[in-house]
């Protein structure tokens, strides 16, 4: 459509033809903001703007903006979203483009609401130049600005390359649909003339680089599942702890878990899913380091984050990737207040010269730090294995765990029993039958959780069966601990 005066400049279109053209489209994002958000809710922001006529823009005055942007609810509750539609202008970032998702990231900040972004673009507006670069840069910012304060979830609903996939990449969490997604920052046809076997932008190849969190089939399917994730999330960083209506026993018993965790190699998930209420966990990064578990389950209601080693992957060792998946799901937890579980189940690092090649000491700093530096509750089990230094970062005590328990199986010492005997006793211990007895010694005494709790570094030996009502009811007794502000003002004067 390009309506033009008789002098051949480009009329000014009224508001009523510029909603005939919006309602007449079939917009993709239209659609995606509907299925997103509960029936009739979502009111639209910056309906009307589009991009000032220029010498090499036709009709530009009658072209909407390719972003969808606006708010309304979730399950009753206020989100903000901007959907990119590739059916205007095939999405393409400019400077209006940008001014509309900034203006809204305003709003979303204002009202302390999770702000979600469906991704579709073909890249920037490029007769724009250096101001649709800037727009870039000025989304990068607001991204920057919100983050821990509110939660920001972005869908990879179609392409989203070069610029925008360094912004979708800031968000918190990030949903791709395999069927219509794609995220790259160059374009995969570039890179096949470099490797022709390279399997770039596809999601499921981001999702096993840890760039992805959630895989689903298709953009209704990763809208859906937003929809549930919010469940878990509070509104924002001083919302305080989120809690859902559940139906589960808080003292049920898990006896379950003696015979998952009795099998070597035994999945980890299933001892999550044990223990949660109505045997739910929601697991983020599932195809990535797949030696640790990150996700979020509820305990009498309240929404936990859970990270958990994974013996069923490489006996749940703590490779880089594994270290930097835990750390940032940590981070996340921590902005908003999530209290955080960790199970431990860990035969230690992972040894391999492609992990120290790649920067491994650098990898488990991150998650260090991410465990001393946060000040959210946290309980730390262990169930099984945990040696080494591996112990110390696994949420420990030492590092910053408000209760730690041990099971009555768990192993707890500073090399592994086979290690540990051959290290001290290898030469005067030679026979075999002899070095198994001086095993099943260490074992007992060395590497026993009674000793770790005499050391005062575990709180409490609990049974297998009480795991739930014991972690449950430690969450409980620290439910105010992120409520309460203890800031000292000085002291109280004597008398």
């Amino acid at each position: 459509m390009e309506n033009k005066t008789q002098n051949g400049m480009p009329a000014v279109i009224s508001a009523a033809e510029l909603r005939a053209i919006a309602q007449n489209e079939a917009s993709t994002a239209k659609s995606r903001i509907t299925a997103l958000f509960d029936a009739g809710t979502f009111a639209e922001t910056g309906a009307f703007a589009h991009k000032l006529a220029s010498e090499f823009g036709k009709g530009d005055n009658c072209e909407l903006e390719g972003v969808v942007t606006g708010y309304g609810a979730i399950d009753g509750r206020l989100v903000f979203a901007f959907a990119q539609d590739f059916s205007r202008m095939k999405g393409a970032v400019g400077a209006m483009h940008a001014k509309k998702i900034c203006d809204l990231y305003d709003l979303a900040i204002k009202n302390g609401a999770p702000i979600i972004g469906i991704f579709d673009s073909a890249g920037a507006y490029i007769m724009e130049g250096v101001e649709a670069l800037a727009g870039y840069g000025k989304i990068m910012k607001k991204v920057s600005d919100a983050s821990g304060i509110i939660p920001q979830i972005a869908v990879i609903a179609g392409n989203c390359g070069g610029a925008m996939a360094t912004v979708a990449s800031m968000f918190d969490i990030t949903i791709g649909a395999k069927a219509t997604g794609s995220l790259y920052v160059n374009p995969p046809f570039v890179l096949n003339e470099l490797d022709k076997k390279a399997e770039t932008g596809k999601i499921e190849t981001a999702a096993k680089h840890g760039q992805i969190s959630v895989v689903c089939d298709t953009d209704t399917d990763a809208l859906a599942y937003v929809r549930k994730l919010l469940s878990y999330i509070p509104q924002n960083n001083a919302d305080g702890t989120a809690y859902a209506a559940v139906t589960d026993e808080i003292n049920r018993l898990t006896p379950d878990v003696a015979s998952i965790i009795a099998s070597e190699g035994y999945a980890m998930a299933d001892v999550i899913s044990a223990i949660s209420d109505d045997s739910a966990f929601l697991e983020l990064g599932a195809d990535h380091a797949k030696s640790m578990l990150t996700g979020f389950i509820t305990l009498n209601g309240m929404v936990i984050g859970a990270i958990a080693n994974n013996p069923a992957h490489i006996g749940g060792k703590i490779c880089g990737g594994a270290a930097k998946k835990a750390a940032r799901f940590i981070s996340f937890c921590d902005c908003f207040k999530i209290p955080l579980l960790t199970l431990v189940d860990t035969e230690g690092y992972e040894v391999s010269v492609e992990s120290e090649a790649k920067g491994y000491g650098a990898a488990l700093a991150k998650l260090a730090s991410a465990y001393a530096s946060s000040e959210n509750a946290k309980v730390t089990v262990v169930l099984g294995k945990a040696y080494g230094a591996a112990y110390t970062l696994m949420g420990s005590k030492s590092i910053g765990a408000d209760i730690a328990f041990a099971c009555e199986n768990a192993k707890i010492s500073a090399m592994p029993t086979k290690s540990a005997v051959a290290f001290a006793w290898n030469e005067k211990v030679t026979d075999n039958a002899k070095r198994a007895e001086v095993e099943a010694e260490w074992d007992s005494v060395m590497a026993s959780p009674v000793a770790a709790a005499k050391a005062g570094e575990i709180d409490d030996i609990i049974s297998l069966d009480e795991l739930r009502q014991r972690t449950a009811a430690a969450f409980e007794m620290l439910g105010a601990k992120n409520a309460l502000c203890q800031k000292k003002l000085h002291n109280n004067l004597p008398l």
